[in-house]
């Protein structure tokens, strides 16, 4: 065999073993796992994944227990599927996937900030609330709404702005003067040709 010959089929074989051994570990490294984002509001705060002391920017995985300290809330980001934020003094074990997301709640306060479905929510006294974003839930068995979408004190304004609208449209309806005026009386000059 020609040396020339037995050096190109030696780099062809590693290059070739080199290429399948890098896309396999790409192929091996990935996973189906939906992972959470921790971030953590306050200065020298003890937030707890699971017993463990983390940092702001920590992955939450399904079925982790988060608890915060009486000096810090904690605001946990899942994506497009939403974002949840726990009270100081609140501790929370989080369930979730690409469907939704779940949990139960054990101490303290949970609000949903906002979220692709209903956030579903286990508390102490053995209640299940389905909390939409802008609700909270307490660990003892309370639901609060946000008073956004529930027709309060906000009516009136949407009020004044048909009625301005509709009185605007009267008037000029019912005005004989068809002459528009905008600025005043500026003079144009157009080129001539």
């Amino acid at each position: 065999m020609n040396s020339k010959t037995w050096i190109s089929k030696t780099l062809s074989m590693c290059l070739a073993v080199s290429i399948f051994l890098t896309y396999s570990m790409v192929a091996l490294a990935g996973t189906d796992k939906i992972a959470a984002e921790l971030l953590v509001t306050g200065k020298n705060v003890n937030v707890q994944v699971n017993g463990e002391v983390v940092q702001s920017g920590r992955s939450i995985f399904s079925s982790n227990t988060i608890t915060t300290p009486d000096n810090a809330s904690a605001i946990i980001n899942l994506g497009k599927l939403g974002k949840i934020e726990l009270a100081p003094n609140s501790s929370f074990s989080i369930n979730f996937n690409e469907n939704g997301i779940g949990g139960n709640l054990s101490a303290g306060r949970l609000t949903v900030l906002n979220a692709t479905g209903d956030v579903k929510v286990n508390t102490l006294n053995g209640q299940t609330f389905n909390l939409k974003a802008g609700e909270t839930a307490n660990a003892s068995g309370k639901k609060q709404d946000d008073d956004d979408d529930d027709g309060g004190s906000a009516w009136w304004i949407w009020a004044a702005v048909f009625g301005g609208a509709i009185a605007g449209i009267v008037i000029a309806a019912t005005s004989d003067n068809n002459r528009i005026e905008l600025g005043g009386g500026t003079t144009v000059v157009s080129p001539v040709r």
